[in-house]
């Protein structure tokens, strides 16, 4: 493989960089795009007016004990963890909206940190989720699964972000379901 050469340049305007009083804090723009085509401005308007951004979640990865740290050499492998975590960061967010969404459109609550909630954090959908257990044996002929703990509200959840109801039709409350398919 060729060796790659990453150059990166830093350009600081020093009366730039001195705030205002009115200022409240610093927003750092990273963008591959050229000044020419959007200016700094621009570009903050335009991420400022995003419906679903990963910004939740990097507020959440910036805590320092949230993520372990990771000693990586290459460029490559850095980039390819950064992309692999704006990923997951997106599909937390688009869990989280789809679920908002459903939920407001059916005019149905699911159980929030302070009671029902129509707008659950993604969060809280997964923790939702921890007392569900999907058992699998190995058959003879076939895998046999039993779902435990599974309630309307994982129903509604599963519903709203579009997970077959196959995998856990026929539980209720309590009861074990014997299935032949995994969930998908």
């Amino acid at each position: 493989m060729p060796q790659v050469e990453v150059r990166y340049r830093l350009v600081a305007h020093w009366e730039a960089l001195v705030p205002s009083e009115e200022a409240y804090g610093w927003t750092v723009l990273v963008t591959t795009l050229r000044p020419e085509v959007c200016t700094d401005t621009e570009m903050l308007q335009a991420y400022q007016e995003q419906h679903i951004t990963v910004e939740p979640g990097f507020r959440w990865i910036k805590n320092p004990a949230a993520i372990s740290p990771v000693w990586l050499e290459k460029p490559e492998r850095i980039a390819a963890l950064a992309m692999l975590t704006v990923v997951g960061l997106l599909v937390y967010a688009v869990i989280q909206r789809q679920v908002r969404l459903s939920l407001r459109d059916h005019e149905r609550h699911i159980p929030g940190n302070k009671g029902p909630t129509a707008t659950p954090t993604a969060a809280m959908v997964f923790a939702l989720f921890r007392p569900v257990t999907l058992v699998h044996f190995a058959g003879d002929n076939a895998p046999i699964l039993e779902v435990h703990g599974i309630q309307e509200d994982h129903r509604i959840v599963c519903e709203a972000v579009g997970i077959d109801h196959a995998w856990y039709q026929g539980v209720t409350a309590g009861q074990n379901s014997r299935l032949s398919a995994t969930p998908p």
